[in-house]
């Protein structure tokens, strides 16, 4: 670790010019003109779309670690800038920015900090055409200040910057102060839990931009806010009309960033509507708009306009229509589908973040080695003849690196213990589901059996009605009679009893022949019962149906309900024949 930030130390000082000689005079344009020089060598390693969208580049650890590198060294060159006051601005609010969309909301704070310091300095620098220009950064920048404060839960200084934002717009007549109010809206409601605080700034933000802003986007933001918190509240029936106008409003809003259709604002509002409408009990008005938020998905999905979490919303709201409309298995299959998308979504996202805090933590002891490396250079050219103190220095800054990377290396431990105490837990957790589950199975299998018993009583009952019916005949009739009902009434009790043991010999050595199928068939349809799976036995083995009703004591009539009933469960269509679908299992 120790040669890599040494190797790492010359290559910046020599192949990229960024540590100067103490004897080197640096003019006015020269950190301006290495600025530029870093820029140009940074766009060599990634295009400014990929910057954009870093945290979803694929890129390597090393061109990572040295785009961060080169980044941090051309912030350090800002302060030293003469006579390029915008432009050091806009790289301040550019740096912030860019911190913040790859989740370093300290960098960020610190970017932002150092844009608003800057320009009190040199606020007499700037012409009054550039000073307007600022005042819409400003709000901006003074917003995502408030944001990161509050992500990184320093709630007072988070409350602090919206104040100071709210009081700064009050004079910009444009949409900045309903923005500042509808962001201090979004604080109390998402960090302080405060629903109506966050209810009258959302209020105050929706009646400005209603009156003078009609036609901007942010008017859906609103509108979408006020309607998640009554959502919160369970007010369904407040919160319906407001989805309702959100997804008409954006099927032609046009972003103001983008200048294109917000597509995922639109997918929003409508999986929004679908849900609250099954909320309310209004499934055939949810099954409308379900409808008509399908086509634009598919739509949209044709153009490669929806991203993977537009279409988890979708198929949210799509399983929640399912499953209050009772349509389970759809239901069922629609969740499977959703944890997909979000496990791959979350691993994705999980790898980035990951692998950019760790280059940051490497580029912050890289940063630490060179100053400490730099500082040595500049002693040797001071003082040349005191070669014992510049050793010492040395080795005092080796085993303070040595020192941090030992804390970094434990910390890391420490992590990847903790990740598998957690992958214990979640096994243990698996182990419990399935044991759940395997109980399940088996209270499954005691409730086919109850049910064959119950139908198995059934027939028994009818039989003892039909033996009692007979008696009764043998009572009615003459003595003359009576010996040969008597006699018949033998012979039926008599074949009873040989045809029950023999049927339950022959389903017994049935059964035995059958395991494999059976297996099979259960694990296909578990729901199926016991005389249900001995009839799709029966019927592999090709035998007529009046033998098998004979088999199983009942009528043609009857047996013929079982089929039906067995189709239903095997879920066939009417075009498909029972036995060859059977016989071919």
């Amino acid at each position: 670790m120790l040669k890599f930030y040494t190797s790492l130390l010359f290559v910046i000082l020599t192949a990229n010019g960024l540590v100067w000689s103490q004897n080197t005079a640096l003019t006015t344009d020269t950190p301006f003109k290495q600025y530029e020089e870093i820029t140009e060598l940074m766009g060599s390693i990634s295009s400014e779309k990929d910057i954009k969208t870093f945290r979803r580049a694929s890129f390597s650890d090393a061109q990572m670690q040295r785009y961060l590198s080169l980044h941090f060294k051309r912030l350090d060159l800002l302060g030293d800038i003469q006579g390029h006051t915008a432009f050091v601005l806009d790289s301040y609010l550019h740096s912030g920015n860019w911190f913040r969309s790859v989740g370093f909301p300290k960098e960020s704070i610190k970017s932002y900090l150092d844009f608003f310091q800057y320009y009190e300095a040199h606020e007499d620098k700037l012409t009054l055409i550039q000073r307007e220009d600022y005042k819409n950064m400003r709000s901006f920048a003074r917003s995502i200040l408030a944001e990161n404060y509050a992500k990184l839960g320093l709630l007072d200084s988070a409350a602090i910057q919206h104040k100071i934002n709210i009081e700064f717009t009050k004079s910009l007549n444009y949409i900045y102060h309903p923005s500042a109010l509808n962001n201090y809206g979004l604080f109390f409601y998402w960090y302080k839990k405060d629903l109506d605080s966050a209810m009258y700034f959302f209020d105050g933000a929706y009646k400005l931009t209603q009156t003078k802003f009609p036609n901007h986007t942010l008017i859906g933001s609103i509108r979408d806010n006020i309607a998640d918190l009554y959502t919160e509240q369970q007010a369904y029936d407040k919160a319906l009309p407001l989805y309702q106008q959100n997804f008409e409003f954006y099927k032609t809003a046009i972003n103001e960033e983008t200048l294109i259709k917000d597509v995922p604002r639109l997918i929003s509002a409508g999986a929004q509507l679908i849900t609250t409408n099954t909320y309310l009990h209004r499934f055939k008005a949810a099954q409308q708009h379900f409808t008509k938020l399908e086509h634009i998905v598919a739509t949209e999905a044709a153009n490669n306009n929806v991203s993977t979490p537009s279409q988890v919303e979708f198929l949210r709201a799509k399983e929640q229509l399912l499953r209050t409309t009772n349509q389970i298995s759809e239901a069922y299959l629609t969740a499977k589908d959703i944890e997909k998308l979000s496990d791959s979504l979350q691993t994705l996202l999980n790898h980035a973040d990951k692998r950019w805090q760790e280059e940051l933590n490497d580029i912050t002891i890289d940063k630490i080695e060179l100053n400490f490396k730099i500082d040595r250079i500049q002693k040797e050219n001071m003082i040349k003849n005191q070669r014992t103190k510049l050793w010492f220095i040395g080795l005092l800054s080796s085993l303070f690196i040595i020192l941090l990377v030992a804390l970094i290396m434990n910390r890391r431990q420490h992590l990847l213990n903790a990740k598998n105490k957690q992958l214990l837990a979640e096994q243990k957790l698996e182990n419990t589901a399935l044991k759940v589950e395997q109980l399940n199975s088996e209270i499954k299998s005691k409730e086919r059996d109850l049910s064959d018993f119950a139908i198995k009583l059934t027939q028994d009952q009818d039989w003892a009605k039909e033996l009692a019916t007979q008696l009764e005949v043998i009572k009615q009739a003459s003595s003359k009679e009576q010996p040969a009902l008597i006699k018949n009434l033998d012979s039926t009790i008599a074949n009873k009893i040989s045809v029950d043991s023999d049927t339950q010999a022959f389903f017994e050595r049935l059964d035995k022949l059958s395991d494999t199928f059976y297996s099979k068939l259960m694990e296909q349809y578990p729901n199926l019962s016991k005389n249900e799976i001995r009839l799709c036995s029966l019927i592999r083995l090709k035998i007529e149906s009046r033998s098998i009703a004979t088999l199983q004591n009942i009528t043609l009539a009857s047996l013929n309900t079982s089929r039906y009933r067995l189709r239903k469960k095997l879920n066939l269509s009417e075009d498909t024949d029972l036995d060859f679908f059977i016989q071919s299992l």
